[in-house]
Order: structure tokens, then sequence, then C-alpha cells
């Protein structure tokens, strides 16, 4: 035999490779975690989610854009920076909340031919006039680190302040940043969206911010610092800011009013100007133009969105938790469900990421959790599966070695070339399983198809089966399910225990029925009564184990009660036989020493009436005892009679003792046919002792009558038929002694017939072997009315 501890043993085996494979899996999911994720595999989830976003227009922005339209109107790049101050000027009219030029003004423009006021001043004092204009700066590299290149002197003058449009390239190429101030040698530029909404909130020139949280990039001797990074929340494709073409502005073409206390960015959107940037929403576009990034970026600081990127110990978190949840239901659940749990955690971390930043601005990267929770089911599964093989073919060989109890059929062993090992242990393990299961129904039916209630238990009476009579019976009393329950305390309720073959005066208690040292003792059972008055015999005997150790008990439980009742039936036709019928016989011996006597001789007609009447009262009793016999009997001869000759013949039976009473007996059939199923002789003597019981029980000069009708009851017609007579009635304390063997209901004031209390027996026993119900009401000093009701048989 196996050891006990074998079990608790792969238990621990198994659970020291989940805690292993998990360990395994969260300090690689955090080691990956810890830089923000998977970059390239949570970009492209970030672009994915965030390309299905979909917001409103903003209708205080606008992009006057330099694009190809416009280029072909006014000719190449670049346009005389007259151009732009009349663009400007034209602006100033609208009185718009600020603007934003995008256009590199960081050289001066050589003075026009004719000696006319250069450009720049044109420019300049365009400038000067609106006083809200936001120029660009932008990071150079002439080979001697990284500088910062601003416009002209003049234009920076006039300039309302100055904003840098750097973008921040990710390690893929594509624009989701960006650095709201940035800076060399301790001097600071806004990003050019963020001076926009400053100027356009309060007019004031761009304070200096402190550092903060900040990135520096060196490059020489000199380092460009950056900080505020936004991730920026795209909401729309290239053209999702409005848009109105320069040269549109440029001739009028577009009302003044237009613009006003609006946000108008001037940039390129032409292809061929190299002002474009890959972002996560530009789609099958490739591109989206850099004025339209800055756009956005100023509609998500006016409305204060930005997305915030989950800290690495947040990134963390989300990543170990679903692989965490996913582990725990591979250990806890089976592997069907253990798969769909798995299957939903996968969908939940991508539900959740995305969740998080469409609605909530929020980025955690899926891809580390989602990799662990796929890698993470087949190599659980590669261990169990391992496990599993392992354990098939230990099982195997233990339960070979098993008694073969049971006949069983030739099973052709599998090839092993043709099916791999575990196919191989599980045929095996099949043929094994099957043979245990064999055996088990094998128990299992034999113990069902016992003919008694059969309860087996533990050592300490604890209910472990039951077949389906005790169910049934325990059922009737309201139990449910007594698996689990104590057996004493169900044979507790049980009333009067008696063990069989004991002494009156031994003393007993149900725990003696699960002891050794009283089992032979109740070899023979115990008797009791439960509480709706069944005879029941409980025997018990023990369960012993292969190596001989008490493991249980088995209880059964007889119900004796028809056995009871042959023997009550027994003691009651013993009293009868050796009182009733013995005493007219005994009568007889008495006249006749009597008669030896000269002094006390009788007339020989007087002896001879006597004789007679003892005769016949002997004859009547044995009479209705054989007839009681033959009712209680399976001997019946059924055949279709109609139930009017049976009632006539009962009444013209009865003629002769009503008219010897004066009693007028009288029979009223309604109309209708009255066929019915039944034993004739039997059926008619039963209506013949109701008759007689009514002419005995009813004074002289009175009336009888039976009646007969059919009724429905329903979907059944059945036959009713009613004696009723005038008589003197039962009184309601005697009348539950009527269908009782051997009870007779006689008063003082009425006048006392022969016979034993057989009679009205007779009656319903015969009336119920014919399917059929009696009935009556009686009232004390008015009569009484007996009711049959019968199938009616249709004769197919």
């Amino acid at each position: 035999m196996k050891p006990r501890w074998l079990s608790p043993l792969r238990q621990r085996l198994a659970l020291r490779e989940w805690l292993a494979l998990l360990l395994i899996l969260m300090t690689i999911a955090a080691i990956a975690s810890w830089q923000n994720g998977l970059s390239r595999l949570d970009q492209s989830r970030y672009d994915l989610f965030l390309s299905t976003a979909s917001k409103p227009t903003p209708d205080d922005i606008i992009i006057v854009a330099i694009d190809d339209y416009s280029l072909a109107q006014l000719g190449r790049w670049p346009w005389p920076r007259s151009t732009h101050a009349e663009l400007i000027t034209k602006l100033n009219q609208a009185k718009p909340r600020a603007i934003g030029l995008d256009v590199i003004l960081s050289e001066q423009e050589p003075p026009q031919a004719g000696g006319s006021a250069s450009g720049d001043r044109q420019l300049a004092a365009a400038l000067s006039q609106n006083g809200r204009t936001v120029l660009p700066v932008t990071l150079t590299n002439a080979g001697h680190g990284l500088t910062a290149s601003l416009p002209t002197q003049e234009l920076i003058k006039a300039a309302g302040a100055l904003g840098h449009i750097n973008l921040t390239h990710d390690n893929d190429g594509v624009v989701r940043s960006v650095f709201l101030r940035e800076g060399q040698n301790g001097t600071w530029w806004q990003n050019f969206s963020a001076a926009l909404l400053t100027l356009g909130e309060s007019g004031a020139v761009m304070p200096v911010l402190p550092a903060g949280d900040v990135q520096t990039k060196a490059a020489g001797v000199d380092s460009w610092q950056r900080a505020d990074q936004m991730y920026i929340p795209f909401a729309g494709n290239v053209g999702y800011i409005q848009s109105i073409p320069y040269v549109a502005v440029l001739r009028g073409e577009v009302p003044a009013e237009f613009f006003a206390d609006k946000y108008v960015l001037i940039g390129a959107t032409a292809p061929g100007m190299t002002d474009s940037y890959p972002t996560p929403v530009s789609g099958n576009t490739g591109a989206m133009p850099g004025i339209e990034i800055h756009a956005q970026i100023l509609s998500n600081l006016m409305q204060e969105k930005s997305i915030h990127v989950a800290t690495p110990l947040e990134t963390i978190l989300f990543a170990i938790v679903p692989i965490f949840m996913a582990m725990l239901g591979y250990l806890l659940l089976s592997p069907r469900l253990a798969l769909f749990a798995a299957g939903m955690w996968l969908l939940m971390t991508v539900f959740t990421s995305y969740i998080g930043l469409r609605f909530m601005n929020i980025w955690l990267p899926p891809s580390v959790a989602i990799i662990g929770i796929v890698i993470s089911y087949p190599l659980w599964s590669w261990r169990r599966l391992e496990a599993a093989i392992n354990y098939l073919g230990q099982e195997f060989t233990r339960l070979d070695r098993e008694p073969h109890l049971l006949p069983e059929e030739k099973i052709a062993p599998p090839a092993e070339d043709a099916t791999d090992i575990l196919e191989q242990r599980i045929a095996a393990m099949k043929n094994a399983a099957r043979r245990v299961r064999d055996l088990r129904q094998f128990v299992s039916d034999n113990l069902d198809n016992l003919p008694d209630a059969t309860l087996v238990t533990s050592v300490d009476g604890l209910i472990l089966l039951a077949n389906r009579h005790a169910k049934d019976y325990y059922w009737s009393l309201g139990r449910n399910d007594v698996r689990g329950s104590s057996v004493i305390e169900l044979l507790a309720q049980l009333k009067m225990p008696v063990p069989v073959d004991q002494a009156v005066n031994l003393s007993f208690e149900w725990q003696h029925l699960l002891d050794l040292n009283h089992a032979q003792a109740l070899l023979n059972g115990v008797s009791a009564q439960d509480h709706t008055g069944r005879d029941l015999l409980v025997k018990s005997g023990p369960c012993y184990s292969a190596t001989n150790l008490l493991t249980g008990w088995i209880v059964s439980i007889l119900d004796i009660s028809t056995i009871r009742a042959i023997e009550r039936s027994r003691d009651e036709t013993l009293r009868f036989l050796s009182h009733d019928m013995r005493a007219p016989q005994a009568s007889i011996l008495a006249l006749l020493e009597l008669q030896h006597e000269s002094s006390s001789e009788l007339p020989q007609a007087e002896l001879f009436a006597r004789i007679e009447k003892a005769c016949r009262k002997t004859l009547g009793l044995a009479d209705n005892f054989v007839q009681l016999a033959r009712a209680e009997s399976q001997e019946y001869r059924l055949e279709e009679v109609d139930f009017q000759d049976l009632l006539f013949d009962a009444a013209d039976e009865m003629w002769s003792l009503a008219k010897s009473r004066h009693i007028h007996l009288q029979v009223e059939i309604k109309d209708g046919e009255y066929p019915v199923n039944a034993d004739r002789t039997l059926l008619t003597r039963a209506l013949s002792n109701l008759m007689s019981n009514a002419i005995n029980y009813s004074p002289d000069h009175t009336s009888i009558l039976c009646t007969l009708w059919l009724t429905e009851v329903g979907e059944q017609t059945r036959i009713m038929c009613g004696i009723c007579d005038h008589g003197y009635g039962i009184a309601e304390t005697d009348q539950s002694k009527l269908f009782q063997r051997f009870q007779r209901v006689d008063l003082p004031d009425q006048p006392r017939h022969d016979g034993v209390g057989l009679g009205l027996v007779f009656v319903k026993t015969v009336i119920e072997r014919h399917l059929g119900e009696i009935s009556f009401i009686s009232v004390a000093g008015q009569g009484t009315t007996f009711t049959l009701s019968l199938p009616l048989c249709r004769s197919i």
C-alpha cells in the first residue's frame, strides 16, 4: 500500500513549483517594467489606443496654413517678411487673443530694392502693434554643441514672447511628448504653445520658471536642459484643428471678425517644407505638420489635460498583479476554468490600460503583463503535464496490483510505437479506472437493491451512505438528506426499543448498536416503533478494512409492520376461537348434561330450540369468519356485472327479514348504466351486510332507502350507492369503532343482536379491494347513511 503521506507530498511539490514559477515570472516582469515596460510593443498599443480618441474640434484655435495652394499663389518659399507683416497687420484688426508665428527668423532679411524699409522693420512694426505674438526658438548644432537659435534682436524686442518649438521624438521616431520648458545656461524658454497660452490669458511676458525636474542633454562644454515633460493627448488626425490658407487671409477673403478672441497659429502645412512629424494619430497620412501639433498642445493646455505616465512602481504593480491572479487561478481552478480566467485577466489588463489612457489620461503599459500571462499558462501546463504523466504511471502500477473481482472484457493494449507516453499512461489508467468504477457500481447497486433501508456509517456513527429505501423512509419523515447526520440521533427518535430474544429487564441504549461488546447480544436486532406507528426491526453489523481495522457499521432498518399486524390478527383470531366459537358449543354440552337429570330436564321442543340457536350462532360466526378470510385473500373472480342487479339481489335477500320487522325496504335508481368490474358474490354479500345492519338497528315500522346514481369525480365517472335508515344511529364516541375487528356498538336502550364485529370489516375490505370507498354519516337517535363509491367500468 502507498503511504498516506504521498498525496500531501505531491501537493507540497506542486505548491513549490507554483511558487518558483510565480517568483521567476514576477521578477522578470518587475525588471521589464522598471523602465516603463517594453517600449516598442507598448508604444504601438499606446498609439492604437490614442488613435481611437475623438473630441470636438476647438473653435477658439485657428491655423493659418502655409499650404501648397498659398505657395502656388504667392511664389516660392521663403516669402518676404513684409508679406508676414501684412498678414499680422490684417490679423491685428480682428484683435485675436494671441498669434503664434512658426517661421524661423534667426537671420536679417536684406533691404528691398528701392531703398524702402526692410521687411524686418515692417514685421517688427506689425509685431509691436499686436503685442501678443510668439516667435519660435529653435535648437541648432553648428559643431560646437547645442545652442538656441533666436529671432533677430529687432524682432525679439517687438515680439510678445518667445517659445521653443522643439518636439521630443521617441526611439521609434514618433512624437508623443513635448517639454514645456527648455533652456541653456540658466535661460529658459516656454514651449511655443505654452507661451501662446500665457500671452492669451494674461498678456504678460513669459516669466522665467524655476528649473524643477530637469533633464540634461550634454553636448560639448555646454548642456541643453529640459523640464516639465508633457505627453500629448492627441485628439485627432491631420485636419483636426480648423485651417485656413495663408493666401486667403492675406487677400482678405476671410472676414477679420473670424479671428476675434481666438488663438491664431501661422505655420507650414505643405508636405515639401519638411515640417511634418509622425504622431500616434497620424495613421495613413504618415506625418502631422508641426504647427498642427502645437495647436493640439495648445488645446490640451487650455483644457489642462495631459497624459500621466505611470511611475516605475505603478508599472510594476500593473504588470505583476494580473500575472499573480492568473497563476492563482492555475493553482485553484480546473484547467478549463484556469484558461478562461487567464483570458479574462488578459482582456482586463488591455481594457484597463485602454480605459486609463482614453478616459483618465493615465498610461499603464500592458505588454509585460500580457506576455507574462500568455507564457505562464504553457509553462504551468508543462509542469502539470509532467506531474500528471508521473502520477498516472504510479497509480496504474498500484491499481493493477489490486484483485480483479469482476469479469472483465479483454482490451487490446495500445501500440506503444503509435502513441506517446502520455497516451499510453492515459489508456492504462482508463482501464484501471474502469475496473474501479465497475467495482464501485457493483457495490452501489447491491446496496441500493437491498430490500430494506440500509445505512453505512463511520466508526462514530456518522452516516456515509444510504440506499434508496433509507432515503425514501427518512424523506417520508421530513428529512431530505441524512448523509452526515448521526445515526444514533435518528434512532433515538424511535419509541419503545426492545432487544429481540433478550430478557425484558435488559438495559439498552442505542449506542450499544455501534459497540463491539454488545454485537453478539444484539445479533437478532432491536424492535421499536416510529412516530407513525410503524413497527421496525433495527440491526447492525461491523465493517472491517483489509487490515482487520474497524472502519464503520452497516445499520439496517426493517419494516415489520405487516408481520406485527399478522401476529395481532392471529391473536385476535385465537381469542375469537377461544371465546365466541367455544361459547355456543359449551352451551350445547351444558344443555345435554342437564337433560340427564330429571329435575332439570327441559321439554324436548325447548331443548331442540336452544341447541338450534347455539348451532346457528356458531354457523353464523364461522360463516362471517370464512367470508372475511376470503375478502382478504386474492381469490377474487372479477367480471363485468350490472350494479343494479347486485342491489336488487341484496334487497331480495333481505326482504323477508325486513318484512318480519314491518320495515319498508325501498330501492331508487336514477337513469343510467351501472356496469362495474366486480366479484358478484362478495359485493352482493357486502350490500346484504349493510342492509342487514340497517334492518337490525332500526325500530319496527320504519323504512330503509337504497339509492343508486352516477357522479363525476375529476375526469372519472363513479357509481354511488347510499343505504339510509331511520334507526338508532351511532354515538359520536363509538363511530371510530365501526370498521375495527371484533368491535360492536350496542347501547342499553337498543335490542342486542348476535355478532362479533366482523360484518363492517368485511364490507370495508370488499369495497376497497374493488378500488372503492365507503363513508357514513350518523346522528344518534335519527339514523345512519352508508355511502359506497365504485369506479364505473367502461367496456372497450
